[in-house]
């Protein structure tokens, strides 16, 4: 799909020389880091250096002016690369949604709620129909709410239709105001009806037919200024979908849409015009920006295609990626959820959802108020917004050449999956096939893998975890306790929590956690790095490290008699393995140990007999070995317990 602009050839002479000066350079520094000549260097510095995607992107160490792209246009204009709003107001910027209607609360107070959160920054309603509030309570919720201004997304389920009948009805009967605005993408009504997204993810939602039938109605009364169909990304995103394939899923399906309204007799840019996305964006900032930039491309490209391409801007609608929240150390959700809001306002997001920081906590489970983690959330992006100023720039990031490169190999990662899609016959048969979830799972397996190995680190999770948080307060989470969350919800660090959970029941049943005990060899300068990475490594599953300091033969049958625990771990360098390790490990197995771990790569035991039984390192399936610990510790506890969101 991209091009890439033209350069003189003098031009790119001396870019490709300056490249090669700094690849020599880079050379240099990495054969003197791995002590060998630079010709044995296994590739080029330019591979060894670069990183992988879990969409298979490569993402290099350095981008110069070699890699410059063509100009991507304007923002509001084809091929609307740098934001689907011709008309953005960059003193408001992106439009501040928050959602309401999921917490216990009558009709009144919910509308309390909204005035108070508008009074306060709130610029977007996304209103949640079928719990607290039903379709007949919209217009008590929405009062005092001018419609022509503010951009209202439902999310009614099965009461869909019901519910986008009631808005219309509230719409309608609005009082009008004293000086009216033509309706802009910035003030859209979308009816947030989902079917063929919510088909995979499993959540309540209305007939296609249903839906088809209500947005050919609603284009012909209200054209673009009220959008009956959205395109949920997230349903996705939040089951483990990579960027790629979230993208190529969201356009197969609203491609699926396209089809159904205009064989129900909607020309091709009406049909366009009822359409709206969802996308989940996570704490990779410009994997955030690169995704909202190049599903407009991608979009735009469709649009193009069917003929209609300037009703191809892809309105789009950026949700905190409710999978990516943990449930350990929640706090750090704020953070995740700032590089988040930064990415998908830097990548031109028409509205932006920041969930609350403990939306992966069951209600009962909270200990912050409603009205403490709303205004949070809030500010989260008003910070952006109102000191950081990020809105005022419409495509901060455009002509970056990393940001450019990774758009458009983003886009054409996405094009070619939606291809693949295309060759199952569409997204109806690919979905009935079972062709998208066997995507989506091996997508999400990549991740955990990943996730499993802590070469993707979640803070407070399998990095950094505090044994010593206080326990998740009642039953564990389940994804039918999450607010927005669908059956296939795959919370990034579940499966350390399962472990943190079953940890935290020992506790309750015991009064203790389980312990492993350290074999700390040599000075505190020797062994302290390996005793802190595995005392690290052991908290992420839930288990207790006992360092009673350096220790020799003498003393180590004495101390594990003292502790108690039928599991050690031999900390120390490799010199001092060779030296003390043999007479330890026979120390230890004397006094009764039948499983002794060793710190460290395996290669670094001397030769002999006798061998621990295994190692703790930088690269194992932490996941695996710590279950692993965990059953021998914790054997009457089930492996499955815990949380399974």
């Amino acid at each position: 799909m991209p091009e890439h602009s033209e350069q003189p050839e003098q031009s790119r002479q001396a870019l490709d020389e300056a490249y090669e000066t700094w690849s020599r350079a880079a050379a240099g520094v990495l054969a003197k880091s791995r002590r060998i000549e630079i010709d044995d260097l296994p590739d080029t510095p330019e591979a060894l250096l670069s990183t992988q995607t879990r969409d298979g992107l490569t993402v290099r160490p350095l981008y110069t002016r070699r890699d410059e792209t063509a100009e991507p246009g304007v923002p509001g204009g084809f091929p609307y690369v740098r934001g689907a709003d011709p008309h953005r107001d960059v003193l408001t910027g992106w439009r501040v949604t928050e959602r309401f209607g999921d917490d216990p609360a009558s009709a009144q107070q919910v509308n309390t709620e909204i005035l108070e959160a508008m009074n306060n920054g709130t610029s977007g309603l996304w209103v949640a129909v079928g719990g607290a509030l039903s379709a007949s309570d919209l217009a008590t919720a929405l009062s005092g709410v001018y419609l022509d201004l503010v951009p209202i997304t439902l999310d009614a389920g099965a009461s869909g239709i019901e519910a986008a009948r009631a808005l219309l009805a509230v719409r309608g009967g609005a009082p009008a105001g004293a000086d009216t605005a033509a309706p802009t993408a910035a003030t859209t009504l979308s009816l947030g009806l989902s079917p063929l997204t919510a088909a995979y993810s499993g959540r309540p939602t209305v007939a296609p037919e249903a839906a088809t039938e209500l947005a050919v109605e609603v284009a012909r009364a209200h054209g673009a200024a009220v959008r009956a169909l959205r395109v949920d990304g997230t349903d996705f995103a939040t089951a483990g979908a990579d960027n790629g394939l979230e993208l190529a899923l969201s356009v197969a399906a609203a491609v699926a849409h396209l089809r159904d309204l205009t064989a129900a007799g909607l020309d091709p840019a009406a049909a366009l015009e009822q359409l709206t996305f969802a996308v989940s964006v996570a704490d990779d900032q410009f994997a955030g920006i690169a995704k909202l930039r190049a599903l407009r491309r991608v979009w735009a490209r469709v649009a193009e295609v069917i003929g209609a391409p300037a009703s191809g801007g892809a309105l789009t609608h950026a949700v905190t990626d409710l999978s990516m929240y943990s449930q350990r150390d929640p706090w750090v959700n704020m953070l995740r959820s700032t590089i988040a809001a930064f990415g998908a306002g830097v990548g031109g997001a028409d509205q932006v959802t920041v969930l609350r920081y403990d939306a992966a906590l069951p209600a009962d489970a909270r200990t912050s108020g409603v009205a403490f983690s709303r205004r949070i959330a809030r500010n989260t992006q008003l910070l952006l917004l109102e000191e950081s100023n990020i809105g005022r720039v419409l495509d901060p990031a455009g002509g970056s050449w990393f940001v450019e490169s990774l758009t458009d190999d983003l886009a054409a990662n996405a094009w070619a999956v939606f291809g693949d899609i295309e060759k199952q016959g569409g997204y109806r048969a690919a979905l009935d096939s079972g062709w998208i979830a066997e995507r989506v799972a091996e997508s999400l397996q990549t991740r955990d893998v990943e996730v499993a190995h802590r070469r993707e680190s979640v803070t407070g999770v399998n990095e950094f975890p505090n044994l010593a948080e206080k326990p998740i307060t009642g039953a564990p989470a389940t994804t039918t306790d999450l607010v927005g969350a669908t059956p296939r919800l795959a919370r990034v660090g579940r499966a350390f929590e399962q472990l943190r959970d079953r940890s935290d029941a020992h506790v309750a049943d015991t009064g203790a956690r389980p312990r492993i005990l350290l074999l700390p060899l040599g000075s505190v300068a020797e062994h302290n790095g390996r005793t802190t990475f595995v005392a690290n490594l052991l908290a992420a599953g839930g288990i207790e490290a006992v360092n009673p300091g350096p220790l020799d033969a003498s003393t180590i049958g004495t101390t594990i008699t003292e502790i108690g625990t039928p599991i050690a771990v031999l900390c120390g360098t490799k010199a001092r393995y060779a030296e003390d390790g043999p007479a330890a490990l026979a120390a230890a197995r004397a006094a009764g140990l039948a499983h002794v771990l060793l710190a460290g790569p395996e290669k670094e035991w001397p030769t002999g007999d006798d061998r621990p039984d295994g190692s703790l390192r930088v690269g194992i399936d932490a996941v695996a070995t710590l279950t692993d610990l965990v059953d021998r510790l914790v054997p009457s506890v089930p492996a499955t317990s815990g949380a399974s969101a």
